[in-house]
């Protein structure tokens, strides 16, 4: 299923209202009480970059939804390639089923588990996504936040006329996506400003080894097959 940019839009703005009424409400005086006067601000992007970022001078928390994420997420041959689908389905959020209304409403679990996680003091460089940071996001699923951001996202959304998927998305066969790749295919991964390209020299049992290229030159990469895609 595709959906129009403009959609795509308007269903940010809810995870975006999802975010603040649901996620941040309840968290709101305990993270003052860290870092009196810090707000939140959510936005949606015009590309694919999905993050969280802490403005030290304004005190802000941003969160930022990329549009086309969320157009990716309502295609089910993309889903495989996001974070989310497989938090999802390693952790047993959601018991484990991926849909793409799960994606949207743990997306803004996951940037929000990011912002906690920085309050907390346990975001460091080179370790985001650590054990402190799963443990927030365990905690927001296993204390209904999630549910509850779940149930919010689908009402106003269909409240809108927008209604979105809730039907689950099969694991793609590993195979079948080693067997696209050989040596030498130039290739792409990471999303938004993290977004690298490279060339395989090696396909493994589930991965690719890719050689960069351009501002990567010199760096090698063993990257799931999922996450791959060609440039």
């Amino acid at each position: 299923m595709t959906i129009e940019p403009a959609i795509a839009h308007r269903l940010g703005q809810i995870m975006c209202d999802t975010t603040s009424m649901i996620l941040w409400s309840p968290a709101q005086s305990w993270v003052r009480q860290q870092a009196p006067a810090t707000t939140l601000l959510c936005r949606v992007g015009s590309g694919q970059a999905t993050y969280h970022r802490f403005d030290p001078h304004l005190k802000q928390h941003q969160i930022t939804y990329g549009k086309r994420m969320i157009m990716s997420k309502h295609q089910p041959d993309a889903v495989s390639g996001w974070l989310s689908g497989r938090e999802i389905r390693q952790r047993k959020y959601f018991d484990g089923e991926v849909t793409t209304l799960n994606l949207l409403a743990h997306t803004c679990c996951h940037e929000f588990a990011h912002l906690l996680q920085h309050v907390s003091g346990k975001r460091y460089r080179g370790s985001v996504h650590n054990r402190h940071f799963y443990l927030i996001l365990d905690e927001l699923h296993s204390s209904g936040g999630a549910d509850a951001a779940r149930r919010h996202l689908a009402e106003q959304a269909e409240s809108a006329g927008m209604a979105i998927p809730d039907v689950p998305i099969l694991a793609p066969d590993t195979r079948q996506l080693m067997a696209k790749w050989s040596v030498g295919d130039a290739v792409g991964f990471g999303a938004g400003k993290r977004q690298l390209e490279g060339r395989i020299v090696r396909v493994n049992r589930k991965t690719c080894t890719v050689e960069g290229t351009g501002p990567s030159r010199g760096l090698r990469y063993r990257v799931p097959v999922q996450l791959l895609n060609r440039v």
